[in-house]
């Protein structure tokens, strides 16, 4: 008898796949547009040098590896939400917020899901049209209804009055997730007057936003970046926020994320950290707590901040200038215009307009590699082959 008899395979997850066939191909032009991480000038994703400095510190001073409890690191938590919410954010002077540490921004994601699952039961959560994927089997696994509203168009345009007459008719009390900029994985994201009108929605029709917020610092500004979850958060009595630190810190095999929870009262907050607790406890039990010590030694020291802030500066300044780059790499094949949408977008991903069948021929003609929705990884790109790919380009547009 074997009890793994019926135990079938399932196919991979089709974005790490794109790596597998990228590391097997033997060309040595092949081009990685595909994973999401930041690469630099050499094509490596960099450990930024205040990770290195705070975590030499920590090596120097750490004196336990002993748990750190459901909840997490408590001054990674406090100093994160200072990041996101703002250090004189109302919510915080009124302990209405706080963080829960959690395994990257997907911990922070099952971790909502579960309590939406748990205690919003019959609740429907509300995902863009696309999304990052994992929104969709994430909610999935832990049983929560999943609905759409319409984000980008057939024309691979923001269609902004199609998402809000959507949200018009989303039933009261159902969640929404809202990508808070850096849309992934179009890039498209949403101006200040857009989400002004999200905010009235959401507030006549009592739903509740899950702003999943992967990518602070990498769109316009930490700060400026910063402006839809305060928004939100300072305007309505509830909200759920998810936040990762694995692009803007660099720590992405380290894990760190929280979901930050904003209640009515200081009093009603307890009472959600507590189910919280109980559901990390089962899901994970305590978080890894070396890369939030070393998010919390960042934050915590203004030398060791400042440096980071520059590094992160020159990330999201990398990134936009090899949005222009391509854009301008296509102007001689005549695609300037046709792919002008890339420079406007935020962040490290773009929806190019690619089809389906144009990725193949990338893919096998020229070891070109993004996700067959045509989505590209901006931040992947290489400077210097800009002219490359536009080439590539320019040849399945034809």
């Amino acid at each position: 008898m074997s009890h793994f008899a019926k135990v079938t395979r399932v196919p991979g997850d089709p974005i790490l796949g794109l790596l597998d066939a990228y590391r097997a191909d033997p060309n040595p032009a092949r081009l990685d547009l595909g994973v999401g991480v930041y690469k630099d000038a050499q094509g490596l994703t960099p450990i930024p040098r205040a990770v290195k400095l705070a975590e030499q510190r920590l090596v120097d001073s750490e004196t336990t590896k002993s748990y750190v409890g459901s909840h997490g690191d408590a001054l990674f938590a406090a100093r994160l939400c200072e990041q996101v919410l703002g250090v004189t954010s109302p919510l915080l002077a009124d302990s209405r917020a706080d963080a829960t540490q959690t395994p990257g921004g997907t911990g922070a994601l099952r971790l909502a899901a579960e309590f939406i699952a748990h205690c919003l039961p019959g609740k429907n959560i509300w995902l863009s049209d696309p999304t990052w994927p994992i929104h969709e089997t994430l909610f999935a696994a832990a049983g929560v209804p999943i609905k759409h509203y319409p984000y980008v168009g057939a024309d691979n345009r923001l269609d902004a009055e199609a998402m809000f007459a959507m949200l018009e008719k989303i039933p009261q009390g159902d969640v929404v997730l809202l990508h808070a900029c850096c849309h992934n994985p179009t890039g498209f994201d949403l101006d200040h007057a857009q989400w002004q009108r999200v905010l009235e929605i959401v507030r006549r029709r009592e739903l509740l936003p899950l702003l999943d917020f992967a990518y602070q610092g990498l769109g316009d500004g930490l700060e400026e970046d910063a402006y839809s979850v305060r928004l939100l958060s300072e305007s309505l009595p509830e909200v759920l926020i998810t936040s990762s630190c694995s692009k803007n810190f660099g720590l992405y095999r380290d894990r760190v994320g929280a979901l930050i929870v904003c209640a009515e009262t200081a009093d009603k907050l307890t009472d959600i950290r507590s189910q919280l607790a109980l559901f990390a406890r089962n899901l994970w039990s305590t978080p890894p707590a070396h890369g939030a010590e070393v998010v919390a030694t960042i934050l915590g020291d203004p030398e060791l901040k400042n440096l980071w802030l520059a590094e992160l500066d020159a990330m999201r300044g990398r990134i936009a200038d090899l949005r222009i780059g391509l854009v301008e790499a296509l102007r001689p094949h005549g695609l300037a215009e046709r792919f002008a949408h890339i420079a406007i977008q935020r962040g490290m991903f773009s929806y190019t307009g690619l089809h389906a069948e144009q990725v193949r021929i990338l893919r096998e003609e020229h070891s070109i590699y993004l996700v067959s929705s045509g989505r590209a990884n901006i931040a992947g790109l290489d400077g210097e082959r800009l002219d490359h790919l536009a080439a590539a380009i320019a040849r399945v547009c034809r």
